[in-house]
């Protein structure tokens, strides 16, 4: 195991020294803002350990049958941590040919994928440049301010509303796994806990890069992204966290340089998951596409994980890994200003933009937490650092935030940020920022509590009394005979709310069971995430009146399904005027984006007009 580690840090080590010496003489701590050419090539560099490789069994194999299987493979395989056994995850080293050795393990079925071993890493452009940033001079709003003295030089915190949002939540009882190089959160052997951190929770996590139990930081960059997350708070010293109440688990899967592999960080994700952490950051990227790293990422979502990423440092139309996998909110960066940095990555799988820095501006313009001086890990700083990596706890904080008010997984908690979310140019979805630019107090009233969880029931009733008032009065029904007909009223809540306290009672559900419930405790038109995938836009064929229309045609032979269809068709107009009263979502396939809200409107009436000829008396049951 020793060997294979080290084996493993010097290829680690090697990927690093290639990348740096592709970098122009000079560059020394330049920011990526300042050289998004020289990150864009770094990126574009072999991210694979040579001669690695990493394998993914299904869960209950053993390392007596994978150890049978090996003479023929021609390779020798390990569980790559202490968790191997639960996660199935094994590497192997000083292969010779790779693709060769790929190809005979993955016709094996109990191989739930096989592939080169990968590195990721801190975003380029994130290191140490600051001690002493300047003060801005930003205006508080009324709200909770803490009394730590440099909260004053925090614009990142006002400019996402925290000190209203304070008011309503500080996170407290959820645990925010932080997978980075560490966190400086204990005193050990030559690891001193950074002082802003003295009074914060921290949960029990692992370090996969050393393989023990003390996930100290070494680097630096991963305690400056927890301080962000849950820093001590009004304690009189230093600076603020976002959710200061909540729980770090520190998670170590990068090393001292930075970088760590495939296999580690998929470990560490299932590791989060499986020992109670409610949300997951990972401020680190590059690589590549990794599946046994989409494969943990979907396993931490399906066991009601909110997985937060950033969405890298190229300044390109490219979102990294594992920012980029389905399932993961990946998050750009923007500046004091407002608008996306210059280094931020974008694209199609961009889901939300949050304060990164921009430090064009000064060390003003940066983000300032606790951290530690990577040249001495006994020496607490106070550092102003930039990148999509800074980003990327604000989004996690604010999550951790959500499920402190009560919210009951990722789905819930990603439309609340997304509805939250300020818009950019009135546009529901572009490319630069996702669905916005994280607001933390309107996430918190887009959740709501008690009657505010149901809007679009509302407006579908408000639309049923519109409907009944359109009928002449000897073919209206009665409104108690149709608001208590259970065949029209339970389809009405299926379309607006879904049955979404299902998931607290059968939300362990695994297999088949687990997809039912995943998908039945939505709103039907939301049942689109589990037929197509989450995706970043929604699918225009579920946000509209198709699925309505397609059944009313089964009412011309069976009337007596025409109280369900219109029941149906209500709440479908419900759920799509309440979407465009909302600004409306980003839809797929619209080759504009203003388009939406005139699809969603059009689709209400046609969903009006099917209930107003279901509902009419004379063809009522």
């Amino acid at each position: 195991m020793p060997m294979k580690r080290l084996t493993l840090a010097l290829a680690v080590l090697a990927l690093t020294a290639a990348a740096c010496a592709s970098r122009s003489d000079g560059e020394g701590k330049e920011t990526a803002a300042e050289s998004p050419a020289v990150d864009t090539s770094r990126r574009e560099l072999s991210q694979e350990v040579p001669g690695g490789i990493v394998v993914d069994f299904k869960d209950g194999t053993t390392k007596a049958e994978f150890d049978a299987w090996e003479p023929d493979w021609g390779v020798d395989l390990e569980f790559n941590s202490v968790e191997g056994s639960q996660t199935g995850v094994t590497i192997a080293r000083d292969v010779g040919d790779v693709d060769a050795v790929l190809a005979r393990i993955r016709q094996n079925p109990a191989v739930e994928s096989a592939e080169p071993l990968r590195v990721y890493s801190v975003p380029p452009g994130e290191d140490l440049v600051s001690e002493e940033p300047a003060a801005r001079e930003d205006a508080d709003e009324d709200g909770f301010t803490p009394n730590d003295p440099d909260y004053p030089k925090q614009w990142n915190l006002r400019m996402i509303h925290m000190p209203k949002a304070w008011k309503e939540s500080r996170g407290k009882g959820v645990v925010v796994a932080v997978l980075d190089t560490g966190i400086a959160y204990e005193d050990h052997d030559d690891f001193k806990q950074v002082p802003d951190l003295k009074g914060a929770k921290f949960k029990k996590g692992y370090d996969f890069v050393n393989d023990d139990e003390h996930a100290n930081d070494d680097h630096g960059h991963g305690t400056h992204v927890a301080g962000t997350i849950a820093q001590a708070t009004n304690n009189g010293q230093g600076v603020a966290g976002v959710a200061f109440e909540a729980t770090l688990m520190p998670v170590k899967v990068l090393n001292h340089f930075g970088s760590g592999t495939s296999a580690d960080i998929a470990e560490a994700i299932r590791f989060a998951a499986d020992n109670g952490a409610n949300v997951i950051n990972m401020s680190l990227g590059g690589g590549g596409h990794s599946q046994v790293m989409a494969d943990a990422v979907a396993y931490a979502r399906k066991k009601g994980v909110t997985v937060v990423a950033a969405a890298g440092n190229a300044g390109r139309s490219r979102v990294e890994f594992p920012a980029a996998y389905p399932g993961a909110v990946a998050v750009a960066a923007v500046g004091p200003g407002g608008t996306r940095a210059p280094y931020s990555s974008y694209g199609k799988e961009l889901d939300i933009a949050a304060p990164g820095g921009d430090k064009r501006q000064g060390d003003a313009g940066g983000i300032l937490q606790n951290t530690i001086d990577p040249r001495d890990v006994s020496r607490s700083v106070y550092a102003a650092y930039q990148g999509t990596s800074m980003a990327t706890p604000h989004v996690a904080a604010v999550a951790a935030l959500l499920y402190a008010e009560g919210a009951s997984g990722p789905d819930e908690v990603e439309k609340a940020l997304y509805a939250g979310a300020k818009r950019v140019q009135d546009q529901a979805w572009t490319e630069e920022y996702g669905h916005g630019l994280l607001d933390a107090e309107a996430s918190l009233n887009a959740l709501g509590g008690g009657v505010s969880r149901w809007p679009s029931m509302w407006w579908a009733l408000a639309l049923l009394a519109l409907v009944l008032l359109t009928i002449r009065g000897r073919e209206r029904p009665g409104y108690l005979n149709i608001l208590f007909r259970p065949s029209f009223l339970l389809p009405l809540v299926l379309a607006t709310v879904g049955v979404f306290f299902a998931r607290s009672w059968f939300g362990g559900a695994s297999g088949v069971a687990g997809d039912v419930v995943d998908a039945a405790w939505l709103p039907i038109p939301d049942w689109q995430r589990i037929i197509f995938g989450r995706g970043k836009l929604a699918n225009p064929l579920f946000y509209s009146s198709l699925i309505p229309l397609l059944l009313s045609f089964l009412a011309i032979k069976f009337q007596g399904l025409r109280p369900a269809i219109g029941g149906l068709s209500l709440g479908f107009a419900g759920f799509l005027s309440y979407a465009a009263w909302s600004n409306a979502p980003a839809l797929a396939w619209m080759p504009f984006t203003f388009l939406a809200l005139p699809w969603l409107v059009i689709n209400v009436f046609i969903c009006l007009i099917i209930a107003r000829a279901m509902l009419r008396k004379e063809t009522a049951v």
